[in-house]
Formats: C-alpha cells, sequence, structure tokens
C-alpha cells in the first residue's frame, strides 16, 4: 500500500465546478450567527456569465476550471459553504463541482492556466491539466458538492483553514448527456477569523479502481471492436480525457495491489489504504456515479479493531451528501481504511442518460457515463488545542 493524500486541509464531499473571470471581486457580508464567539462573515462568489459546456474528442463531459479572487485578507476559517448549480432545467447539467483552494505560493501558477480570464479545460482530480494527484498538494481541495447536497455545514469545533491572500478555483463537472444549455452557478462559503479556537480538518482520498463488465448476455460483447472488451475501454477513455486518464487508472489498480493491465473484473471493488497521520474522524463521504449501489468505508478490516465508519448501502447519485460522526473515531498511523463499492450494470440499460450508450466495460473515469469508487475520510488533530501553521502538506504518490 501506498499513501495517496492526506489534504492539509480540506473538507466535505467530493467532485467539480466553473466559469468566472477573476476580476470579478466577490462580496462579503456578516451575518448574525457566531462560532466560538466569532461573526460568521459571507463571501459569496457570483459568477458573471453564464457558461455553455462543449463536449470533449466527441464524449459527453465538460470539466471547467475559474480562477476567483474571494479578497481573503486575513487567515480565516471556512465553517460552512453552499454551491449552487444554477436554476431551471439547465442546472440539472451539473454533475458535480469541487472547490480548490490556490494558497499564495501557487497564486502565479494557477494565474498562467487562466488565459483571458476565461477559464480552462480540467479533466481529472486537479485543476492542472493532466496534472493528476502529484498536484493536489499545490491546490487542495478546499469544498465540494453533489447532487442532493445542500449547505455544508462543518461538523461543530472544526473549520477548514485559508490563509489571508489565498484565492479559489471552481471546477464543474458538466454532464452533457442531460443538456448542454448556459449555467450559471455561484457560492457561498461562510468564514470566521483564524483567532477562533477550531480544530483545522484534513481530507484522505481514498479510491478503488472499479472494473465493472458488461452484463452477461450482452451482443458480440467478445467481439474485437467491442467497448465490452477492456483494453477498447480504455482506449475509449484516452480518446475522451487523454493519456493522463489511463495513467491514472493503472496507477490506483498498482497501488490495490492489481495488475493495471488484467485486474479482476466483477460487481465490486475495494481497496485499503493505510493511515499515515493521527487524529479524530469526524465526518465520511461516498461518491460513485450513476450505476453505484453501495458503499462501506472500515477501519482496521479483519481485525478484531474493524469498525464500519461508513454504511451506504441504498447510494442514489441523485441524493448524495456528507455523514458526521456522532461520536469521533481515534486513528493513528499503523491503521488502515478500507473502501469498498458495489455496481449494479443492469442499470445502463435501465437509465435514460445511460441506456442510449453502446454497453461498456467501465473503469475509472471522469464522465458520467464512466465510474468512480471515492471515500472521503476528515480528521482533525488529536490535541484540541493544535495549532495550524496555515500551509497545506498534502501526501502524495510516490
Amino acid at each position: 500500500m501506498r499513501k495517496i493524500g492526506i489534504v492539509g486541509a480540506a473538507v466535505v464531499l467530493m467532485v467539480t465546478l466553473l466559469a468566472w473571470a477573476t476580476s470579478s471581486p466577490a462580496s462579503a457580508s456578516s451575518s448574525s450567527a457566531t462560532v466560538d464567539g466569532y461573526h460568521v462573515k459571507t463571501l459569496h462568489l457570483a459568477v458573471p456569465t453564464a457558461y455553455t459546456p462543449k463536449a470533449q474528442a466527441g464524449g459527453t463531459d465538460d470539466y471547467h476550471c475559474t480562477l476567483v479572487n474571494p479578497h481573503v485578507t486575513t487567515n480565516s476559517y471556512i465553517v460552512a459553504s453552499h454551491f449552487y448549480p444554477g436554476s431551471g432545467p439547465s442546472s440539472v447539467e451539473v454533475h458535480h463541482a469541487i472547490i480548490f483552494l490556490v494558497p499564495p505560493q501557487a497564486v502565479p501558477m494557477v494565474e498562467s492556466l487562466n488565459t483571458g480570464n476565461q477559464g480552462w479545460s480540467c479533466f481529472g482530480e486537479s485543476v492542472v491539466p493532466n496534472g493528476g494527484l502529484a498536484t493536489i498538494g499545490e491546490t487542495p481541495w478546499l469544498s465540494a458538492w453533489a447532487p442532493g447536497h445542500g449547505k455544508d455545514v462543518l461538523p461543530a469545533k472544526t473549520g477548514t483553514p485559508m490563509p489571508a491572500g489565498s484565492m479559489v478555483v471552481m471546477q464543474v463537472h458538466y454532464n452533457m448527456l442531460v443538456g448542454d444549455k448556459p449555467v450559471k452557478p455561484s457560492m457561498n462559503l461562510y468564514t470566521v477569523p483564524a483567532k477562533a479556537h477550531l480544530r483545522p480538518t484534513s481530507l484522505m482520498l481514498m479510491p478503488a479502481p472499479p472494473d465493472i463488465p458488461c452484463p452477461a448476455g450482452t451482443p458480440n460483447a467478445t467481439a474485437p471492436t467491442s467497448l465490452c472488451v477492456r483494453s477498447n475501454a480504455m482506449n475509449y477513455l484516452a480518446q475522451r480525457f487523454g493519456q493522463s486518464a489511463v495513467g491514472f487508472d493503472n496507477t490506483i489498480e498498482t497501488v490495490c495491489g492489481r495488475n493495471p493491465n488484467d485486474p479482476p473484473a466483477g460487481n465490486t471493488t475495494s481497496c485499503t489504504w493505510p493511515v499515515y497521520q493521527s487524529g479524530w474522524v469526524v465526518r465520511t463521504s461516498a461518491h460513485m456515479h450513476l450505476t453505484g449501489v453501495a458503499m462501506t468505508i472500515t477501519l482496521n478490516p479483519g481485525t478484531a479493531k474493524a469498525k464500519t465508519l461508513l454504511k451506504v448501502p441504498d447510494y442514489n447519485f441523485h441524493f448524495q451528501r456528507s455523514y458526521d460522526l456522532k461520536h469521533w473515531v481515534e486513528v493513528q498511523p499503523g491503521d488502515t481504511i478500507k473502501v469498498q463499492c458495489t455496481y449494479n450494470p443492469q442499470l445502463r440499460e435501465e437509465l435514460p442518460q445511460l441506456r442510449q450508450l453502446p454497453p461498456r466495460f467501465v473503469v475509472w473515469g471522469d464522465g458520467s457515463s464512466d465510474e468512480m469508487c471515492l471515500g472521503l475520510v476528515s480528521t482533525v488533530p488529536l490535541n484540541p488545542h493544535a495549532q495550524t501553521h496555515w500551509k497545506h502538506d498534502v501526501g502524495m504518490l510516490p
């Protein structure tokens, strides 16, 4: 097992965001709400013009990144966030959204991507095109949204650090299986000063690679050109998202102890990840796509100390949420966490978004017609008086 990432300050669910110009100011206001005696400030990030998603390489998905300056002048904690995917029928095109923190030292690098303040294409798990996990440390996840997820309030006494001078990248995944009309998302970030006595959150991202074969009895499934043949499906993945998407899939196959050229296929997948720093688990989240039906996250599986951190037996893509633990669970280096997902490939023949597509061997991919298995585990330090240094250190794949 290898280390994939503990985001030194991140939180929430998962998934991707949108387009606006860095010259657009973020408006701020203070509400009557307080956290640890400090008034909560609302940063409203508004998109000045709607964005029209564009198909990529014959696919049906668009990932678009946009840089915005929230004008954060003092070190702060984010205590809640609320992403709005837009209004009307076009809002269903938003598959998910991830908000990335751009610490001051990373601002020049990200500004170089933002040609003409028009944003940029950014498939994958990073704002850097084709950057993969190795670049997450430069711009860690700050917050995220998926369908069914409204205002996200962090667990009591916790907050996500946001250093002064930071900027934000909003990465939106548009699913054009359900439309390609202009969309105008927006969001609010709710912050308090760093003087508040909060425990800084960290996020562990724990993927497992789906390898879902076509259902038994699929016509011509073994034909040389059939997408039911895994190698053909991988070529199709590269066609839509670039060779880096294949590289990412191969990486998680390898890290999870599988042969990337011939991994075990089936309707379930799992991967066990090591814990690299001590803390309290305060929140968990599950993310799959349209054929996902169940996920379990287990601490120290197969041992006397085994404990279920999350069990979602009836996963619904359109109702995703984060789960705060009623009783925080301690983790230490040497512990392991297993993520397991189950899929129903028959849903590809039943769901309106998928049934018009040809049968396909389904692997990890950025498209709505691909799949994912991503467990998210948020932790805080064991010491209630731990102070953040307002830096975002991320463990990365070697």
